[in-house]
């Protein structure tokens, strides 16, 4: 972090309290990428390429876009308020599991210490650059003991987001313990499913709990040959924090660029738009660069789809 982030960030941790925002409009001279009611944001750092991103370079780059709306991975904001760089490493991902094991318990012990005045100064940061964090996603939800599960949750309410994705568990006690946290802080539980997720795997885990909810990846859902997603999206609308918006085609076929494949992208952010539903339309970025061209050219073209589909 510069000296000049490190004295504005400090001024911010003084005196920002801030109230959870319902109204979430872009100030003028800000991004904003809300087109007919619908929030379209990016699953960052992931789709930008950059594990390692800091939060400052993930800010700026949403600015270059043009969007206004985020779903934020925990290793930026953690590393921007203090965390040791080796426990925000993407390289953490991927340890043997002794090692893995001594840094969850590292982890866990330095969120202990996390001031959340210090987390709502993290969010106002980024609101005064005119992007909001809708959601964030963290990993390994369902090895947190119960201490570490009240942070994840106090962290997501202090930066105003309205869930917490992370990978379906197969395991329904997975689901109802942390559906009691989820339930007890009132933020959805948003549960990523890949192709082998189907209607039925979402529809059990909500019984343990009204806030388990779903992050519905579009793509996936198709390539697994669900059929449409837009009849689940009706059916459970209220429980969808977000869905993520890519094109695969089906049986298990490959990501293409927006529009190439038979995910029905344009009808789904329509769908959205028409019923005003607050879920966020996630654009993940996971097919192939063309040689011609790089990623936010790529990333830029994707933003513009959803744009036309929505205009």
């Amino acid at each position: 972090m510069t000296t000049l982030n490190r004295r504005r960030f400090a001024q911010l941790a003084a005196g920002a309290l801030l109230t959870p925002s319902l109204v979430r409009a872009a100030a003028p001279g800000k991004p904003n990428s809300k087109v007919g009611g619908v929030h379209i944001g990016i699953n960052a750092p992931y789709s930008f390429g950059n594990a390692a991103m800091s939060a400052e370079d993930i800010l700026k780059t949403c600015a270059q876009l043009g969007l206004s709306a985020v779903e934020l991975r925990t290793q930026p904001i953690e590393a921007y308020l203090g965390a040791p760089a080796n426990l925000t490493s993407p390289k953490a991902k991927v340890l043997p599991a002794g090692a893995a094991e001594d840094h969850a318990k590292k982890l866990a012990a330095w969120r202990e210490g996390v001031d959340m005045a210090k987390v709502r100064a993290f969010r106002k940061f980024y609101e005064d650059g005119g992007v909001f964090i809708e959601v964030i996603k963290v990993d390994s939800i369902f090895k947190m003991g119960e201490s570490e599960l009240d942070y994840a949750f106090n962290l997501a309410k202090a930066l105003g987001a309205r869930g917490i994705s992370t990978e379906i568990s197969k395991s329904d006690d997975d689901h109802k313990r942390v559906g009691k946290f989820a339930d007890k802080h009132k933020i959805h539980l948003a549960l990523h499913g890949h192709a082998s997720t189907g209607p039925a795997h979402w529809e059990k885990a909500f019984s343990f709990g009204e806030y388990v909810g779903a992050n519905v990846d579009l793509g996936h859902f198709v390539a697994g040959d669900h059929g449409s997603p837009v009849e689940f999206i009706k059916k459970h609308h209220k429980r969808i924090t977000h869905v993520h918006v890519k094109d695969r085609k089906k049986g298990n076929g490959p990501n293409t660029p927006f529009g190439e494949a038979d995910t029905p992208i344009g009808e789904v952010l329509r769908l959205i738009r028409d019923n005003q539903w607050p879920i966020q339309a996630t654009i993940e970025f996971e097919y192939k660069v063309p040689a011609d061209s790089d990623r936010m050219k790529e990333l830029a073209k994707a933003i513009k789809f959803c744009r036309d589909a929505l205009s």
